[in-house]
């Protein structure tokens, strides 16, 4: 496949083209139906809203809140009316904007003014919902309102739709995380041609991905959320996908394979390994599946299909750019090295290899100190609470945050979560009496009864957010009910929130289990071990535990907080868990693969465990920790979404990636690699002939051998280099490589172009031929039982160009 789409590379990129297009053209004339469903069977809360939905059918549209402020005085005075009377009616006037309910109506609007008389709000009802609110309307409702204002008046707004307008313009995230991305690579390859390859897959992965699930939403339902986090996943993984292929092709090419088989060796060894880590993001991905929370099915949706679609990019639209590109992945400089001094031998120094015989001479050291950064880190995690966030935890600045504060300084810190005890029956009496006498409520009324419902508001003491809120929850289910004997339930938002932590915290360790059990199954075939994936379950644990103590040191303790833009601190969202688990597992994954296939390659070759882990770290340590870097940068860009759960998604999984690339893979696994020894590729006799085998990276015996069955004697390749012209080419480096890339043999040319080459044995091999001032060539050779004898033909450098 990597041949086909190489050689025909203008085909492959007219279709990515093409699908782009057609997928972006289709999506935006059908637009977006996103739902967020908040399914929860068998909840106190779902029970209240089935019955509020019975008899008092919602209104169609979003409310949201203008709220007004006055430092002296009161807002009943004629000079604050004169100014906000006429912006509230002309707000009404507006095409799109179906009612908006004043405290100046009469004795109706008594209630939304506060008893100090200093602070009021109206309810604005729009026509549509909060998504389907055109922008241009909420920005002339916000203006309005803000024209009002006056020195001595405060005028804020909240609401969903207000909240849509205060958000930074859409893609701010995505193009902040690739020129961060763009950054890294450069440096990571020297190379503006090869800076642009992943950048490229990972844009029309992500476009085609989101285009796609905008377009299923119409089917389905998916929540306003997947778009985010399917970008923020899919710009990780596409990126790094592409990283892991183009650097294995470089290497290849340096090494002094032609582009097109550098590109096919890179495609069926490290290509493999991205279809093998984009089925586990895939697999971690459908766990959510198991908590049985419909709002996540929709996650689920979005963001594998951009899994999906960026790892088809990066095995079919990456090998056609790489034709186009040819040697020009290279930096110029490598590309005149090459030139001048022939293929490159493995380098065995460097940082990475010495960080690698590091870590080989003191592992008990090295493993203890990651341990106990790693721990310290999951401290905070001991007090991880679960809930919701809402608009208080939004940015001082923002007028949503202003409102909410104005609106919990004049009505109470309740007001802006009230709870709804919806009552089967009329007779409630006896029930508001008991809600009012309770600790923690502020107000208790009961509206008009509709179809035998009785809807009674109540207020609590306390914010949406506070433990006492969720306390008074309880007591009213628990106690205040069942000694008014009523048949009621208590619902609203607040209490939805509750609820879904709740059922998220009882199945989150279901889901773990799950997708533990699933890595560890998938690297058991894999590695052929019992104790590599072990090895790696653990670890995720240990990440994700360091990973969530961040989380809730900086978004439910506050730490950094202000420096970070983010708002106020509160509880961690119910959904994060589950889907930064997903995430991470997928992405440790990936990580874990790339790592442990370069060690278990070298195993299999050597059995010395010692060596296999010291050479696959320094192999692999430095694409790693770029990759890293890389999602670091993309997952931290998201802080720029203005979506409070992308926000913390973003922060909660750069530390992730960051503590599993930069401490466990390339610290804690090798050192206990290096501790475990030979035990790690240890799997009982019974179990390996049971087992189906599935290969992350071909053995090179099988890309290698492919002339004559079995082994055969050591033979040999010889010949002569020469010019066009029939001169010998003195000093030219052959060298002899599988079709894997590994060197095998290399040599010099003689004063007469005369070389010889060892081969191990009959095979299909490849011929790489280098020399000063000339073309590099590299042809496949099929050695037999008998010395080949094969001449090398080399064209000058002018002559080519």
């Amino acid at each position: 496949m990597a041949r086909w789409c190489y050689r025909h590379r203008l085909v492959v990129l007219l279709l990515w083209v093409g699908a782009l297009f057609g997928l972006g053209f289709s999506a935006s004339t059908a637009g977006t139906d996103y739902a967020n469903v908040f399914s929860l069977p068998d909840t106190d809360s779902k029970k209240a809203y089935d019955l509020m939905e019975k008899a008092f059918p919602a209104r169609a549209g979003d409310t949201d809140t203008v709220v007004w402020k006055v430092d002296e005085g009161t807002v009943r005075d004629q000079d604050v009316r004169s100014r906000i009377r006429p912006a509230l009616e002309k707000i009404a006037d507006m095409k799109g904007v179906g009612e908006v309910t004043s405290p100046y109506a009469g004795e109706q609007g008594a209630g939304q003014i506060s008893r100090d008389g200093r602070i009021a709000y109206a309810q604005i009802t729009f026509a549509d919902q909060a998504n389907a609110v055109p922008k241009e309307l909420v920005q002339d409702v916000v203006d309005t309102a803000r024209d009002a204002e006056r020195d001595g008046l405060e005028v804020e707004l909240g609401g969903q739709a207000i909240q849509r307008v205060q958000e930074p313009p859409t893609g701010l995230a995505e193009m902040v995380g690739l020129v961060a991305a763009a950054i890294v690579l450069f440096l990571a390859f020297g190379s503006l041609f090869a800076m642009l390859l992943p950048l490229a897959v990972a844009v029309f992965g992500v476009g085609t991905g989101l285009f796609s699930t905008q377009l299923l939403s119409h089917v389905t339902d998916i929540p306003d959320l997947s778009p985010l986090l399917s970008s923020l996943i899919g710009l990780g993984v596409g990126i790094d996908y592409a990283l892991f292929i183009v650097t294995r092709h470089r290497k290849g090419i340096l090494r002094g394979l032609a582009p097109e088989e550098s590109a096919v060796v890179a495609l069926n060894t490290s290509g493999r390994a991205v279809l093998f880590a984009g089925g586990t993001v895939c697999i971690a991905l459908a766990g959510m599946l198991v908590t049985n929370l419909r709002f996540l099915d929709g996650v689920v949706v979005g963001t594998s299909l951009t899994v999906v679609l960026s790892v088809l990019a990066a095995t079919t639209l990456l090998p056609a750019l790489l034709g186009f590109l040819g040697p020009r992945v290279l930096s110029r400089r490598q590309r005149r090295r090459l030139a001048a001094e022939g293929p490159e031998e493995e380098r065995t120094s460097g940082p990475a290899a010495r960080w690698s015989a590091g870590v080989q001479r003191r592992p008990r050291t090295v493993a203890a100190l990651a341990l106990v950064v790693m721990a310290v880190l999951a401290l905070p995690v001991l007090s991880l609470r679960l809930g919701a966030t809402d608009q208080g935890n939004d940015d001082a600045s923002t007028t949503t945050r202003k409102a909410y504060d104005l609106l919990a300084e004049g009505f109470g810190p309740g007001f802006n979560g009230p709870l709804q005890v919806v009552v089967d029956g009329t007779d409630t009496t006896a029930l508001v009496k008991g809600i009012e006498a309770a600790p923690g409520v502020a107000q208790a009324a009961a509206l008009p009864p509709a179809q035998g419902v009785t809807v009674i508001q109540v207020v609590p003491t306390t914010s949406p957010q506070s433990e006492e809120t969720d306390a008074l929850i309880d007591r009213l289910r628990d106690d205040v009910i069942p000694e008014a004997g009523a048949q009621a339930h208590v619902g609203g938002v607040t209490a939805v929130s509750k609820d879904f932590a709740t059922v998220t915290g009882d199945r989150l360790p279901l889901f773990v289990v799950t997708i533990i059990g699933l890595g560890f199954l998938l690297l058991l075939i894999a590695f052929r071990s019992l104790v590599v994936p072990l090895t790696a379950a653990v670890m995720n644990l240990i990440a994700a535990a360091a990973s969530f103590g961040v989380l809730v040191a900086v978004f439910q303790w506050g730490w950094g907080l202000e420096l970070l833009g983010l708002g106020k601190e509160g509880p961690i969202n119910a959904f994060l868990p589950v889907i930064m688990l997903s995430l991470l597992f997928g992405l440790s994954m990936d990580y874990q693969v790339f790592l442990v296939s370069r060690m278990h390659e070298e195993w299999v070759h050597t059995r010395d465990n010692a060596r296999a882990v010291r050479v696959g770290l320094a192999e692999t340590s430095r694409v790693i920790n770029s990759a890293a870097l890389i999602m670091v940068c993309v997952f931290l860009a998201f802080v720029l979404s203005g979506d409070s759960g992308g926000a913390m998604a973003g922060v909660g999984l750069a530390a992730a990636v960051a503590l599993d690339a930069f401490i466990l893979r390339t610290a804690l696994v090798p050192a206990a690699m290096h501790l475990l020894g030979a035990s790690n590729w240890w799997l009982p006799a019974w179990l390996e002939k049971r087992l189906p085998h599935l290969a992350v990276e071909p053995k090179e015996e099988d890309v290698t051998l492919s002339a004559a069955p079995g082994d055969g004697p050591a033979t040999a390749v010889h010949g002569f280099v020469r010019d066009v012209s029939g001169d010998p080419v003195e000093n030219a480096s052959v060298a002899l490589l599988s079709k894997g890339g590994r060197p095998l043999d290399q040599v010099t040319s003689l004063a007469d172009g005369s070389y010889i080459v060892s081969v191990p044995s009959p095979g299909t091999y490849l011929l790489s031929t280098t020399a000063a001032s000339y073309t590099t060539q590299a042809r496949q050779v099929t050695v037999g039982g008998e010395p080949l004898v094969y001449d090398v033909e080399l064209a000058q450098m002018s002559e080519v160009n």
